[in-house]
């Protein structure tokens, strides 16, 4: 395993036509979406409740003017590339929608779908040609269902052309005080003890996209702290902590996919319990990492 970060970087040339879109990236509908999203909406024990976040997070990219289809047994959302655009590898960002039983979960992953719907807002703004799809996994808290099926029925049988993937869990905490970021017990890294960066890993089939999100955050957020983790030797098999998300979906097909966090328990102490709230989050460091991630996808 290797850690690196964006500090260390070196910043490349910067492309005058992306910082006026990172700035049209809005703290405040950030927090509306996390607002609207917090609620208990477990698929099985809050049915009702997952059904209609479903419902208005379709709604939301249709209103942006993306296509959209529910798919699956599970009501994975996604949207279509432009039309002109589908034979060609897309990206693909994703963040799960459910939560787990009667928790509101707003880092988990309100956070990660206030970032995903502001990026393809963003998009629909001002790169509506980019090759690119959104999709909201559904029940990746009962063992990633959801990006199980979406990537055996849509990447596998090459319904989607992939280029590679972004997948967002959990993005929205942040912490300036000493000694409120741990390290996953057992894993043999070492990084800040204090809580206040964004963590992107990446595996063998996706370690070069980590130096490349490295190179821009330096480039477009110099000041934003990001590390990146390189697993090499396929030891995410050896450390399942590495996995808890729906990239692990991708990995297993051997497909480019990051994971995007804010570490969840290691740094959040409301992980899974009724206190992960709105007003926990840190929406400055969540509008960081939105325009991170447009960066890379411009």
């Amino acid at each position: 395993m290797l850690i690196s970060q964006a500090a260390n970087q070196t910043a490349q040339a910067v492309n005058i036509k992306i910082p006026p879109i990172l700035e049209s990236i809005s703290e405040s509908y950030l927090h509306d979406c996390v607002e609207t999203l917090s609620i208990p909406r477990h698929f099985r024990a809050q049915y009702d409740q997952n059904c209609w976040v479903a419902e208005w997070i379709t709604q939301q990219l249709q209103s942006y003017g993306y296509q959209t289809q529910s798919q699956g047994r599970y009501a994975n959302i996604f949207t279509l590339p432009p039309v002109n655009l589908q034979k060609t590898p897309c990206i693909l960002i994703g963040a799960h929608y459910d939560s787990v039983p009667n928790t509101p979960g707003a880092d988990d992953n309100g956070s990660a779908v206030a970032a995903l719907l502001s990026c393809a807002k963003a998009i629909a703004e001002y790169a509506p040609q980019t090759p690119i799809c959104f999709v909201a996994f559904n029940r990746e808290e009962d063992n990633l269902l959801g990006s199980q099926e979406f990537v055996r029925e849509m990447i596998i049988k090459n319904q989607i052309r992939l280029s590679h993937a972004h997948i967002l869990e959990m993005v929205g905490y942040c912490q300036h005080t000493p000694d409120s970021q741990k390290v996953p017990p057992g894993l043999p890294i070492r990084i800040p003890t204090t809580g206040n960066f964004l963590s992107i890993i990446g595996n063998r089939h996706s370690n070069a996209l980590v130096d490349i999100t490295l190179t821009k955050a330096k480039t477009y957020l110099p000041t934003f702290p990001v590390i990146g983790l390189k697993v090499y030797l396929g030891l995410e098999n050896v450390f399942p902590v590495l996995k808890r998300s729906d990239h692990a979906s991708f990995w297993k097909a051997k497909k480019s996919a990051l994971m995007w966090t804010d570490t969840s328990e290691f740094r959040n102490p409301n992980y899974h319990r009724p206190t992960d709230t709105p007003e926990t989050l840190d929406y400055t460091f969540l509008r960081q990492v939105t325009q991170l991630l447009l960066a890379c996808v411009l």
